[in-house]
């Protein structure tokens, strides 16, 4: 059974099957002492789970749980401390504050898998959305914005980029960066939604001439990340001037990525269509397996699971459903952010878990010479990772842009990518690759929102406060990774 920690080369299979005809014993009745794909037999039950769970944490494989804990900390320590951090007006705003970290973390869980690094994904999501925010404000022509021939070198950049995606068979890459280039020189981003497609393709392309620096020129990742992160920075300075920014308000699509809500009715069809569906997929994945004498979650597990989703979930969108605002001005409804990283969530998680490109990422994440003997190719695997990583980046960016209103010259610079970063560790995916979740982005960009956003309410509170402990929960967090990654060792 693959699993996420430690993901087996295709090879291993075939390996664990001729040791059982080795040692004489069946497929029915494996020996444990031959092979770890025992865990595939039988069904265990809820006592057999928790022990299971138990002994996996002590083991060194704490997954999500730190970042739970730390969640439950913060909401306690806020909820005790002052009385608006537990209000409408408050908690409504944190999807809004959380979305651009947690999006571009989710990129980051692509590179971190491979035991790589994106210093650069904070100053590309800036220089993605400036493209953008230039872009719509003046009828999608660049080339009247950007002089001294920026606009020749971004065209170039973009057309080599697409040829480097085809090289490397980069279907999709190349479809989307061929797709930027044309908007690029047709003027089309002229409309909001097509401009916020040309900042993602941008994306993509940083991310493709990424890769290939770090895969087949073989430079490390952090030493072309850190050179990027000063280059996006520069050219965010071109695209702007220093000290300018760049208006988004005034565009219902990129304005309403965070400052609109979905109406009450929709928010709770959203909840059901998630909680159905979510519960579906769940049971039957149990029932199926347990048909199959593979091995399962417990039902009661599953269902416990659920109605757990079902209780947070009825809450969320209930509070969310609520007045917060003032006098004449009616605010209520689920922002249109939380269903936007819902989708993201959903289509990633599968990704990585339901496909070969998945299984392959966590293979080169947890031996890439072994990867690279069993047939994967491992210098595509790295493209990929920082293809994806660079695309969320930069749609992290245009939430960022939604959400301050405009892009200023500063964009992405500053604690963008080290929030992210925490993010992504915080929430359980390792430094050292081969173990991650998608769903860490999300729990570790909440953890990294609330800090703020608590101590934010303490009028007392110096500001120096929120560096200090965001960096420790950081540094917690890589300390437990080590610790987990020393004791899964032994």
């Amino acid at each position: 059974m693959t699993t996420q920690g430690s993901t087996p080369s295709p090879v291993e299979p075939t390996t664990s099957t001729a040791l059982h005809h080795q040692e004489g014993s069946s497929p029915e009745a494996p020996s444990h002492s031959i092979t770890d794909f025992t865990a595939d037999f039988g069904a265990a039950n809820l006592r057999e789970t928790v022990h299971a769970y138990i002994a996996k944490v002590r083991g060194g494989e704490p997954g999500a749980l730190p970042a739970l804990l730390g969640l439950v900390v913060l909401v306690l320590t806020f909820g005790f401390t002052t009385k608006l951090f537990i209000s409408v007006g408050n908690l409504a705003n944190v999807p809004g504050q959380a979305a651009p970290t947690i999006i571009i973390a989710m990129g980051l869980v692509f590179v971190l898998l491979l035991g790589e690094i994106d210093l650069a994904a904070g100053t590309a999501a800036g220089a993605c959305s400036g493209a953008m925010a230039l872009a719509v404000n003046n009828n999608g022509n660049l080339a009247k914005v950007l002089h001294g021939g920026t606009f020749g070198a971004y065209v170039i950049f973009m057309a080599v980029a697409l040829i480097v995606a085809l090289w490397q068979r980069l279907w999709l890459g190349a479809a989307a960066v061929l797709f930027g280039l044309v908007i690029l020189l047709t003027h089309l981003a002229s409309n909001d939604v097509v401009s916020i497609a040309l900042a993602v393709t941008t994306g993509t392309a940083i991310g493709v001439l990424t890769g290939i620096l770090v895969a087949r020129v073989g430079i490390p990742s952090f030493v072309v990340t850190l050179a990027l992160f000063l280059t996006w920075q520069g050219v965010l300075l071109l695209f702007e001037g220093n000290g300018a920014t760049v208006p988004t308000r005034g565009f219902a699509a990129i304005n309403g990525i965070e400052n609109k809500n979905l109406s009450p009715m929709w928010g709770w069809i959203v909840f059901v269509v998630s909680v159905v569906g979510y519960g579906t997929v769940t049971i039957f994945r149990s029932v199926r397996r347990r048909a199959r004498n593979l091995s399962a979650e417990p039902l009661v597990l599953v269902l416990l699971r659920l109605v757990l989703l079902i209780v947070v979930g009825a809450f969320s969108v209930y509070f969310l459903n609520k007045n917060r605002g003032k006098g004449l001005v009616k605010i209520e409804g689920m922002p249109w952010i939380v269903p936007i990283v819902l989708v993201l969530l959903v289509v990633l998680t599968l990704l990585l878990t339901k496909t070969a490109f998945g299984r392959y990422l966590y293979a080169v994440g947890g031996n890439a010479e072994g990867s690279l003997r069993a047939g994967i190719n491992v210098p595509r695997m790295r493209v990929s990772a920082f293809t994806i990583s660079s695309s969320l980046a930069a749609f992290g960016g245009v939430a960022l842009a939604s959400y301050s209103g405009g892009v200023n010259s500063g964009a992405g610079g500053g604690n963008t990518l080290l929030f992210a970063v925490g993010a992504a560790v915080v929430g359980g995916t390792s430094l050292f690759g081969g173990r991650g979740r998608i769903r860490d982005a999300v729990l570790g960009g909440l953890v990294i929102t609330l800090i703020p956003n608590g101590l934010g309410l303490h009028s007392n509170m110096s500001s120096a406060y929120n560096f200090v402990i965001t960096g420790a929960f950081l540094l917690m967090a890589a300390a437990v990774d080590a610790a987990s990654r020393r004791r899964s060792a032994v």
